[in-house]
């Protein structure tokens, strides 16, 4: 399929309540949707703005902002945008509010019949789906390392809310000895054609021995026996290259812009 093809399932699929199942509460600002995480998170998005120019396009940057700023509850905001969107006045309307923009990420998408291949693993490893608390908390401190960040319960926490949910989301491992050595989720999209490959890490020594793609081609084959024929992800540039060669293809990209309380 061609790269605007599949533009388009992802801004008609994906850019609706599809993008936050785990939600809170949902509130409408014109075509934005306000969303309310547990743990004191706003996430503001939209499916476009509607053709809206500058001052409009402020005037809802503003609101937001005063709608979050009311509930003391709430400590930081991400407004997520895309690349692809006509988004006039958008990026300074942002900065003049006090948002920061992270890295720019790239939306990848590519069939996941594409991803469901053969791949040799170092010997002693295994892939397995977890669904235990013990093993759960091993892969989120293994993430949380290979990321760079400190060890968190509360990250750790989050996950194992969510699989409570019971709302699709598998968790899979790869494992050497019984230490976990790679991970990476699966996120089925309700009512949609597509399943999300998130939070993929992999320890430094372990890297470059096909770990990774077996696990992304395990997630694969899940997402395909749960009726997802398309894969996406949002990756970063050290990512990107790896899910092209994968088959994914670059479709657009997205900016999260953050703001703290």
């Amino acid at each position: 399929m061609a790269i605007s093809g599949l533009l388009k399932r992802y801004d008609q699929q994906l850019r609706t309540d599809a993008e936050t199942p785990g939600a809170a509460a949902v509130e409408r600002l014109g075509p934005l949707r306000l969303v309310t995480f547990e743990g004191g998170r706003g996430f503001v998005t939209y499916q476009d703005l509607a053709g809206a120019g500058a001052e409009t396009i402020a005037r809802w940057v503003a609101e937001a902002l005063a709608f979050y700023r009311r509930d003391p509850a709430i400590v930081r905001i991400e407004w997520k945008t895309r690349g692809h969107d006509h988004a006039p006045g958008l990026h300074e309307a942002l900065l003049k509010h006090g948002f920061e923009p992270d890295e720019t990420e790239s939306i990848m998408i590519g069939p996941a019949s594409e991803l469901s291949v053969e791949v040799d693993l170092p010997p002693g490893v295994s892939l397995r789906k977890v669904t235990e608390e013990q093993d759960i908390r091993a892969m989120s401190a293994m993430q949380d390392r290979v990321f760079g960040s400190p060890v968190s319960d509360g990250n750790a926490a989050a996950v194992l809310r969510r699989m409570a949910r019971r709302d699709g989301m598998e968790l899979w491992v790869a494992e050497h000895q019984g230490l976990i050595v790679s991970a990476g989720r699966l996120e089925p999209v309700s009512g949609t054609d597509f399943a999300g490959i998130w939070g993929g890490a992999t320890l430094s020594q372990w890297r470059g021995r096909g770990i990774y793609r077996a696990l992304t081609a395990a997630r694969a084959r899940a997402a395909l026996t749960l009726g997802k024929t398309l894969i996406h992800s949002d990756s970063t540039e050290y990512s990107r290259p790896i899910l092209e060669r994968y088959g994914l293809l670059r479709v657009s990209t997205t900016t999260p812009y953050h703001w703290r309380r």
